[in-house]
This record gives C-alpha cells, structure tokens and sequence, in this order.
C-alpha cells in the first residue's frame, strides 16, 4: 500500500518537460492565438528579424503602391487623392497600357507554361542518368541562364545585315535576296523573343526539380509497382509529382514572375521600344512612366494590376497542383 501511494506521488509531482499545448475549448480564435504566441514566444523572437525585414521591403511597398494607385503623385508637387481616375485612364485612355497587357499575356501564356513543363521533363530525364554525367548536363542546360550576355548571341545570329548567320544562310539557299531586319519586322520580333526567352528559360525552378527528383525515396516506386503501375507515365503522375509539390508550387512562382515580368529580353534584342510597340509590354510601361515621366501615382495603378494578374494566376496554379496525383 505504502509503495503504491509512493508510486503515485512521484507520478503526481513530476513536471513536464515542456509547456503543453493550450487548449482550444471555450476559447475564441484570437484568444488560442495570442496563447499559442505566448507560448512559443521564442521561435517568435527568432524569426523576427527576417519578418521584419520582409515586411519592409516587401509588403510594405505593395500597400504603398496599392494607396498611391489612388493619387496623383511625382514627386515633386503635393500629393492629390483622385479615386479611381488612374485606373479609368489606363483603360480606356491609354491604348499602349491595352497593347502591353495583350502583349504581357501572350507571353505569359506560352512562355509560362512551357518554361514550366519543359524545366520539369528536362529534370527528369536528367535524373535517370549516371552522376558524373548528370552533372555534366546538368551545367549546359543551366548555362544559358546564368550567363548575362547570353543573348548577343542571338544579336549576331539574327543580325540585320548579310553578315549575319540567318541571313546569310537564307541568302546563299537563295530563299531570300536582301537581308531580313529581324528585330525591326513587326512578323518576326514576338516569334525571336518567345523563342530566346524559352532557351533562357531553364533557371532556378529547373535546380530545383532536379533536387526534388533525388529526395524520392525508391521504396516508394516499388510500392506503387506493388501497387499496379505499368509504366513510368504512372509513376510520375501519382507518385513522382506528388512528393514534389513543394518544388512544383516554387517552380510555378517563379515561372509566373518571370513571365509576368518579360522585359529585359526585347530591351537587349530590340531596342526599347520596340517597333511599334509590337513587344511593349506591363513592365515597360511600368517603367517608363515610373523612372522616365515620374509620374508615380500612374506607374502605381500599373503596377498594381501586374501583381492582381500575377496573383489570380499564382492561386489558379495552386489549385491545380492540388490535384496532381488524384
């Protein structure tokens, strides 16, 4: 009996090694919150200076160009509220702002996308083969990315005189007889740019997919044979792209602000603007009004709507990653 009673004090007067979880019972949102936060005041504290500098950087200039959207503002003259009189002027006063959004989503449409599939598939072929030469590859499909003079090459390949390698193919073919001025034709700008932009396009996203590809346990490949896979199809569907969805989510922002943000490609290749604004794009009119006329109030509604569409499509590829796999 004395053992028992021992027993059970030492049990009663033990005390936790740590704080237990508050309870939600009884407790209003808010209130299990701010308990939690108390509770957990040092992961808290440790990751205050990163929310700190995010913050200011980062939201803190989208809520300011969100207010001055709504101004008329250039950094001179006094501040004056106008409601919505930028945004009734970019759409139905302004007809450059309508050619760039057309052109920002063509661009958004098709380099996005397959930027997007053509990083992930580059990926897994990549992964299936041996590390040296994995790594190999690896560096020459990146290479394009990171190297910043990387489109002179297209400059000399498509240049306008018959010392160009483009014209001077077509022209000893006898397919053409003067020398084609591929960055100053309205027909052949969009094509070029698409296309440098897609061989540029195997940046970050495509690192990334290949360091996802290599934290797939292979346990699971022969669980889902197990299981009635037939063919690599399968597995890459239901079990390859359901453990990458944390890089398949990082894959998809990026690709979403690259192709948003499309700009510095047709400046390098075609000058700025381009003939006839066939490649003006958001960002360069965004740019022109905000660092060339300074006219801040403007260049914010501008800017305002980019992130609008950037947003809408980062939660329609949300919802779509979702369903990968089911």
């Amino acid at each position: 009996m004395s053992e028992q009673t021992t027993s059970a004090t030492t049990t009663k007067d033990k005390k936790p090694l740590g704080r237990k979880p508050v309870a939600r019972k009884d407790m209003s949102k808010v209130q299990w919150t701010l308990k939690e936060m108390k509770r957990n005041y040092i992961a808290y504290v440790m990751c205050a200076p990163y929310f700190l500098i995010f913050f200011l950087f980062t939201v803190l200039p989208v809520i300011l160009s969100i207010f001055y959207s709504f101004t008329i503002f250039n950094l001179i003259e006094p501040m004056k509220w106008c409601g919505f009189d930028n945004y009734i002027r970019l759409f139905l006063d302004d007809d450059i702002f309508l050619i760039a959004v057309q052109n920002t989503l063509i661009f958004a449409v098709i380099i996005g996308p397959v930027s997007y599939f053509l990083s992930l598939f580059v990926a897994w072929f990549i992964n299936e083969l041996s590390p040296k030469i994995r790594s190999v590859v690896t560096l020459i499909f990146y290479a394009p990315s990171i190297s910043g003079g990387a489109t002179t090459i297209w400059t000399v390949f498509f240049s306008g005189d018959s010392y160009g390698y483009a014209n001077s193919l077509l022209m000893r073919l006898g397919i053409i007889q003067s020398p084609i001025q591929f960055f100053q034709n309205e027909d052949y700008v969009m094509p070029l740019c698409i296309v440098i932009a897609l061989w540029s396009s195997l940046g970050t996203s495509f690192l990334s997919f290949i360091g996802g590809l290599q934290t797939i346990d292979k346990a699971q490949m022969e669980a889902a044979a197990v299981d009635g896979i037939k063919n690599r199809w399968q597995e890459l569907y239901y079990v390859t792209l359901p453990n990458m969805k944390p890089q398949l989510m990082f894959g998809a922002i990026l690709a979403i602000t690259s192709a948003f943000g499309f700009g510095s490609i047709v400046d390098s290749l075609c000058g700025n603007p381009s003939v006839n604004y066939c490649a003006w794009t958001i960002v360069h009119h965004l740019n022109d009004y905000g660092g060339s006329r300074y006219e801040i109030g403007y260049a914010s509604a501008i800017a305002t709507i980019l992130f609008a569409m950037m947003v809408g499509c980062n939660m329609l590829v949300k919802k779509l990653l979702a369903k990968v796999g089911q």
